[in-house]
């Protein structure tokens, strides 16, 4: 049973044990699957963040985004449809694990500061248990696994991730220059969008104006939610001088938040008018993403670690699953 289904929102209060912060995607995992693997496994698992596995999925959901508007565009046989989302999955999943662990290296001087992240397991935070070298072999293997991925389809998709790629390796700096890295977090998650129509058979996606309206909705959705993650640490990364949405709007943050919602739901109308969707989209898709990323910004309690990180790791869930829902619904409703 996952932590979301276990139980309701916890109610621990800012000034938890470090060991409960460390649960938050700090570097200790919190029970479950992971602890029947070897011991020497664990450290990278959480180097991934692949427990729980949410960050996984915010990295998948974009690319179904793009599979599934594809498919509707192009009309596309389910087989493909399901072999392209499969192989995406096994993409998603070595590019993640290479991504937060690129992220991990970049990041060890500033985790080791962080009450939530110095028990991270690069070898600058105290624990040390894995070494620069291995982290940095981690990283690399994991990346050649995901772009082994891209060897099943056209040339052209390759070139599609080039952006993502770029974001990415920069992502790690971003909260060092400007007070928006939430903007360059959304752009990287959200660009699978392209990389899935392209895997999908659209030729440069980018061009395609509804698919920019999705790209901008999922953007959207990445800085909701990240600003409330990085909420986590908003009070040491004051002190450190770390820049995100959160610091920046600090007080006025949740008004930010209603903001970005009333966006999000302009680009999915938009989305709808453009793509001629039926009334399943625009009452599970659109109806879906508001009603749930509402109740996100409503609920949490932002000056609350453990009200941040549940409505980060088990809120994003309904909104994905709503938008993947009404594309899908299109999709089968062609046949």
């Amino acid at each position: 049973m996952s932590k979301c289904q276990e139980h309701d929102e916890p109610s621990t209060k800012k000034g938890d044990t470090e060991g409960t912060l460390s649960q938050q995607y700090g570097g200790i995992h919190a029970g479950s699957w992971v602890n029947g693997l070897p011991p020497s496994w664990v450290p990278y698992v959480q180097l991934a963040r692949l427990s729980p596995p949410a960050a996984l999925f915010l990295i998948y959901f974009p690319h179904v985004f793009g599979i599934l508007h594809a498919a509707n565009v192009h009309q596309r046989p389910a087989f493909e449809v399901v072999r392209t989302g499969a192989l995406l999955l096994g993409g998603s999943f070595f590019f993640s694990n290479a991504a937060h662990a690129w992220n991990d290296l970049v990041d060890a001087p500033i985790d080791k500061q962080v009450s939530r992240t110095k028990t991270r397991p690069i070898p600058t935070i105290p624990r040390g248990d894995i070494s620069w070298r291995q982290a940095l072999v981690f990283t690399a293997v994991q990346a050649i696994g995901a772009a082994c991925f891209l060897l099943f389809f056209p040339p052209e998709t390759a070139i599609v991730t080039i952006p993502t790629i770029v974001g990415t390796t920069y992502y790690p700096w971003a909260k060092r220059h400007t007070y928006f890295p939430q903007v360059v977090l959304g752009f990287c998650l959200s660009w699978g969008i392209m990389v899935g129509s392209s895997a999908t058979g659209i030729e440069r996606p980018w061009e395609d104006p509804a698919a920019l309206c999705l790209l901008s909705a999922s953007i959207l959705w990445t800085m909701i939610y990240d600003t409330i993650y990085a909420y986590q640490d908003i009070e040491d990364d004051v002190k450190i001088g770390v820049r995100s949405t959160a610091v920046l709007f600090a007080s006025y943050t949740k008004w930010l938040l209603w903001f970005l919602i009333f966006l999000l739901g302009v680009c999915l109308l938009l989305y709808g008018e453009m793509t001629q969707m039926g009334a399943t989209f625009y009452v599970v898709t659109i109806g879906g993403c508001l009603s749930s990323l509402s109740a996100m910004v409503a609920n949490v309690e932002l000056k609350n670690d453990a009200s941040c990180w549940w409505w980060f790791s088990c809120g994003f869930w309904f909104t994905g699953i709503s938008i993947t829902i009404g594309l899908l619904a299109r999709y089968l409703g062609s046949y």
